[in-house]
C-alpha cells in the first residue's frame, strides 16, 4: 500500500449521492449542490452540511424547510454548474431550465428533471459542524424517468455513477433484528 495525505483520506469514505437542495426565502426559489449527505438510522431522518458561505443558507436557517433533488448522471453538468454559481445573483432554475413543481408541505419547490425529491423540515442545526438535520415529510420517485443512475462525489472534482444493482435483501432480512 502506498501513503495517502491524510487531508485526502475523506475521498476514500465521501458519502452520496449528488443532492439539490431546494430552498424558498419568502420571495424567490433557490438550488444548491450539496455532495455531502447523510442518512440518519432507517428512518427519514437525513443530514446535509452547508453554512453561511453558501447563499440558501439563510433560508435554511430562517425558513427551516427544503427539498432534497436527486439528479442523475445526466444532470451532472447541471448540478456543477448549480454549485459554481450564487443563488445571491443567479436565477438558478431559469439559467439552468429546472421545472419548479409546488410541493405539498413546504414552500420551497420539487425538481421536475430529478429522478426523486423528498421534502424536508429543518430539525437540528449543529452550528459546530455545519450540519443540518432535516426531517423527511413526504418523498417521490419518477420510476418512468429512463436514466436512475445517481451520482456521487468523490471531492476533489472527480464523480462516479451508480452501476448494477446487486439484491441481498433476503440475506439481510434473515440477519438483522426486525428485518428491513
Amino acid at each position: 500500500m502506498e501513503d495517502l495525505k491524510l487531508s485526502r483520506a475523506f475521498t476514500l469514505i465521501e458519502p452520496g449521492p449528488v443532492v439539490l437542495v431546494t430552498t424558498n426565502d419568502g420571495l424567490k426559489d433557490n438550488v444548491m449542490t450539496i455532495t455531502w449527505t447523510m442518512v440518519m438510522d432507517f428512518s427519514p431522518t437525513f443530514a446535509i452540511t452547508t453554512g453561511a458561505w453558501n447563499h440558501s443558507y439563510a433560508a435554511l436557517r430562517d425558513k427551516r424547510e427544503c427539498v432534497l433533488s436527486i439528479p442523475t448522471v445526466d444532470l451532472i453538468d447541471t448540478a456543477v454548474g448549480i454549485g459554481t454559481c450564487s443563488g445571491a445573483d443567479t436565477d438558478k432554475f431559469g439559467k439552468f431550465g429546472l421545472t419548479a413543481v409546488p410541493a405539498r408541505h413546504v414552500r420551497a419547490p420539487l425538481i421536475r428533471e430529478c429522478l426523486a425529491n423528498i421534502e424536508c423540515r429543518v430539525v437540528n442545526m449543529v452550528d459546530r459542524h455545519n450540519i443540518i438535520v432535516l426531517e423527511g415529510l413526504a418523498a417521490y420517485f419518477d420510476s418512468a424517468r429512463k436514466e436512475q443512475r445517481m451520482i456521487h462525489a468523490v471531492g476533489d472534482g472527480t464523480f462516479i455513477v451508480d452501476g448494477r444493482k446487486i439484491d441481498r435483501t433476503e440475506m439481510m432480512r434473515s440477519k438483522l433484528p426486525g428485518g428491513l
